[in-house]
């Protein structure tokens, strides 16, 4: 068991859904139009497509809204032509930031992280600065309030179904995959019956650098105004806040 518990950063984006559901519906619409246009319209041959969907359902999108990003992405419909690239940059105490952008205004974009990262901080660094530190992985995640699973048999069904980890919080079970194992390991939690909390593919750092005080201030909040801007679909870090 290895790696570092993403619960606690995942319940606060749910509670920052709630908070501000319109803007997180138009950026899961976006996702959606872009896997539709990237790679088609049936979820079932679009990965990618089929992870949005779930996100947005699990972020209560109305089916109406996430068919219309469908139809939008497929060319049926009048949508805005998205380009699609990351940023790299630093941030107080050399942590690494990774962001992935959908926007139809790259100067505006540019623009707009560059003054969050420098008012806190911080700067924009050259293409694979950072990008080396991170690794896509599965992620996830069973709220231990949620199920009776003992910790020995989640284990044993999420290593024989292809986990590569599986790490234990006091209030939950993260699991991390390959890209590759990632349906898999969910298909043999679902099939056991295990509800799944949350679950995402995601920009994972090999190692994490630990801020206090001011600097973790700073940190927190130029992570919160980069997953504010309506361009800025993820936002990775390997920072490691101080309990």
């Amino acid at each position: 068991m290895s790696g570092h518990s993403k619960w606690s950063t995942i319940k606060r984006k749910k509670a920052k859904i709630d908070a501000q559901r319109g803007k997180i519906f138009t950026r899961l619409s976006k996702e959606i139009i872009i896997a539709a246009r990237n790679g088609g319209p049936d979820p079932a041959g679009n990965m990618r497509l089929k992870t949005a969907i779930e996100k947005a359902k699990e972020a209560n999108l109305p089916n109406d809204n996430i068919q219309r990003a469908i139809l939008k992405g497929a060319g049926g419909g009048d949508g805005a032509n998205f380009e699609e690239f990351a940023y790299e940059g630093y941030g107080p105490g050399g942590v690494a930031i990774l962001l992935y952008v959908a926007t139809d205004n790259r100067n505006r974009t540019a623009g707009e992280v560059r003054h969050i990262l420098s008012k806190h901080g911080g700067n924009l660094g050259e293409t694979g600065c950072v990008s080396w530190m991170f690794s896509e992985k599965g992620v996830v995640v069973i709220e231990r309030s949620e199920s009776s699973i003992s910790e020995d048999d989640l284990m044993l069904v999420a290593l024989e179904a292809g986990a590569d980890d599986v790490k234990v919080e006091e209030d939950s079970f993260e699991i991390n995959t390959s890209t590759g194992d990632f349906e898999a390991v969910k298909s043999a939690l679902i099939q056991q019956g295990i509800p799944i909390a949350h679950s995402e593919l995601a920009m994972l750092p090999q190692t994490y650098v630990k801020l206090l005080g001011e600097e973790a201030e700073k940190m927190n909040k130029m992570i919160e105004l980069l997953e504010d801007n309506d361009d800025i679909q993820a936002v990775y870090t390997n920072f490691e806040a101080e309990e």
